[in-house]
């Protein structure tokens, strides 16, 4: 899960963006898009064939804007080019499990954190790994791209083992069961309905007792995307997140979908 945690691969590409876009005007208080990525990231996010959006984030989504007494909609935009489109003004907000770093900080601003998670490795029940940089050395080790996990393998397992970069978490997951990586590593609540399918019986995570998060990726949690200039609408929606927290909506919210709490503590 931590889509959450985005790389910053795409952030290449920004600079001009936020050149040409530094005076777009904030967002209306009455009608507010939501930006969302088109690939299913399960349980946070998942399409409907009848193009209902459905997940705990399009739950939220709808908690939030009828708690600000918002009409909202959802916007499918490609995940490489989703903080370029929320500078252009495609949308106004980014509500797709995505990581607040001190990177992404530069250039959009982000709301108060309304989830934190840590990566996990899942490999065969039958393997054994030490996961540290010399016991993965050599091994093949698949992650979703644009994500702070993809960051933080590349970084520290990057000089020693193979890192395979997927679109998306599905394509990774195929990979595994294929036996074309010998690890994956995603979100520690994105690996629930991988584990629990069918094809997913025979893996499990193997933990993280001996890998050393980076507290500047994995500490700040994960928040909705605004505009650096929208901070009458970063105010609004912080302000929502907390109020539905203390109700109790939140948490009503997150276990239809996950066995633990994930609000920010």
């Amino acid at each position: 899960m931590k889509r959450m945690f985005r790389n910053l691969t795409l952030l290449a590409s920004i600079g001009m963006t936020l050149c040409s876009f530094s005076t777009v005007a904030g967002a209306s208080q009455d009608k507010l898009r939501f930006g969302v990525a088109a690939e299913p990231y399960p349980p946070f996010l998942v399409k409907t064939p009848s193009g209902q959006f459905t997940g705990f984030e399009p739950d939220l989504i709808r908690a939030l804007c009828e708690q600000m007494k918002a009409d909202c909609e959802i916007k499918e935009v490609a995940w490489d080019g989703i903080i370029p489109a929320l500078i252009a003004n495609k949308f106004d907000v980014l509500f797709n499990s995505m990581g607040i770093s001190p990177e992404r900080q530069k250039v959009i601003a982000f709301s108060r954190p309304y989830y934190e998670t840590t990566g996990i490795f899942v490999a065969a029940k039958n393997v054994e790994l030490t996961l540290t940089p010399e016991g993965l050395a050599g091994k093949s080790i698949g992650v979703q791209g644009s994500t702070t996990n993809a960051e933080f393998i590349r970084t520290a397992y990057g000089k020693t083992s193979d890192i395979r970069i997927y679109n998306t978490q599905d394509d990774c997951n195929a990979d595994l069961l294929a036996g074309r990586i010998d690890v994956m590593f995603l979100d520690k609540l994105g690996d629930i309905d991988f584990l629990k399918s069918r094809d997913g019986l025979a893996y499990e995570e193997k933990g993280t007792g001996s890998v050393k998060m980076d507290p500047l990726l994995y500490g700040l949690g994960v928040g909705a995307g605004l505009r650096k200039g929208d901070t009458a609408l970063k105010a609004r929606i912080d302000d929502a997140l907390t109020q539905l927290y203390a109700s109790g909506q939140y948490t009503k919210i997150s276990e239809k979908y996950f066995p633990i709490d994930l609000w920010p503590h």
